[in-house]
């Protein structure tokens, strides 16, 4: 399937999930992630959902990463389909920008070489690792700027598409796992 059906058919069948359903697959989704070989790092990059959009609920995943005493990363969107990045503190003033992503107002930047692990949102993903956002570009352009060794983990809510998906380009960048509430798959 092309990346704009593939938008489309997901950001539907988000729209039709419960409260309930979300909440119980964030947790899912959090607790498949403590076996994963990403814990003995520092500097771990998670996004805050778009509730809106029915995101995953990261407070879980948050939650043990604070557990740990991990230096958790925030994105702030910048001009120019780029992102900021920031420590998240006990001062750390949270906003929701215009497209209701809640993101920090400003803050302590963390430099892209010093971030390990990075959890990121899609709409969907196929069985080879490729993933859809919401198409503006602005992970793949932060991903393509972090270290070669980062750990890519996309968080999805559904199963991996059977088909690959058809329109992937250079600028795109792949996973290293996918998590979702029943399966964790690795690239």
């Amino acid at each position: 399937m092309l990346k704009n059906d593939l938008r489309s058919l997901y950001k539907t069948k988000r729209a039709s999930l419960d409260q309930e359903s979300l909440s119980d697959s964030s947790l899912s989704i959090a607790n498949a992630l403590l076996h994963l070989p990403i814990w003995s790092f520092s500097y771990y990059h998670i996004f805050l959902p778009i509730t809106e959009n029915k995101e995953i609920d990261t407070s879980f995943i948050l939650t043990i990463l604070q557990g740990k005493d991990k230096n958790i990363v925030l994105p702030k969107m910048a001009d120019g389909a780029t992102l900021q990045h920031y420590l998240l503190t006990d001062s750390t003033r949270i906003q929701k920008n215009h497209w209701n992503i809640p993101e920090p107002i400003d803050g302590i930047e963390v430099p892209l070489n010093k971030i390990d692990v990075v959890f990121i949102p899609l709409l969907a993903f196929d069985k080879k690792g490729n993933r859809v956002g919401y198409g503006k570009g602005f992970y793949d352009g932060f991903l393509a700027q972090c270290r070669p060794d980062v750990i890519k983990i996309g968080l999805s809510l559904f199963s991996p598409e059977e088909e690959l998906i058809e329109d992937t380009n250079s600028n795109d960048v792949g996973l290293d796992y996918c998590v979702t509430p029943v399966k964790t798959y690795s690239f």
